[in-house]
């Protein structure tokens, strides 16, 4: 996979009837969505919402992100969906509530990210022959 940006010139375009269709790709192509998810130094938070997954540096970015991007007035689903809640039906402003109480404390954070990596790790042992 080639990430190098060609020149504006030779973008390939396609004649359908007449008109010219420019196939460039969006600017939010799956190459920088994966980059976003790549975990930066200092970056030690993680957002556990449905295959969210990105990386922050504070509780209160993980806060912050999650009570804008998921529980946005036109986003949010009326239920809490991070990984391992109770999914309830729950009024935005209780949700909001119990994303700072449940989800982003330093210590539920930190907590959530370890059943992570065991999870992830699966069954694997180290085995010491």
């Amino acid at each position: 996979l080639s990430l190098q940006s060609t020149p504006a010139t030779s973008i390939p375009t396609v004649q359908v009837q007449g008109q010219q269709i420019s196939l460039q790709a969006p600017s939010y192509t799956a190459a920088s969505q994966h980059a976003e998810q790549m975990k930066k130094p200092g970056q030690n938070f993680m957002c556990l919402w449905q295959s969210c997954k990105k990386w922050f540096q504070t509780p209160s970015q993980v806060f912050y992100h999650a009570a804008t991007e998921h529980g946005g007035k036109d986003v949010y689903p009326g239920q809490c969906l991070w990984e391992g809640c109770e999914p309830f039906q729950r009024q935005r402003f209780s949700f909001i509530t119990h994303l700072q109480d449940k989800h982003c404390s330093r210590d539920a954070l930190l907590a959530g990210l370890k059943q992570d990596e065991q999870g992830q790790a699966g069954n694997q042992k180290p085995s010491n022959k």
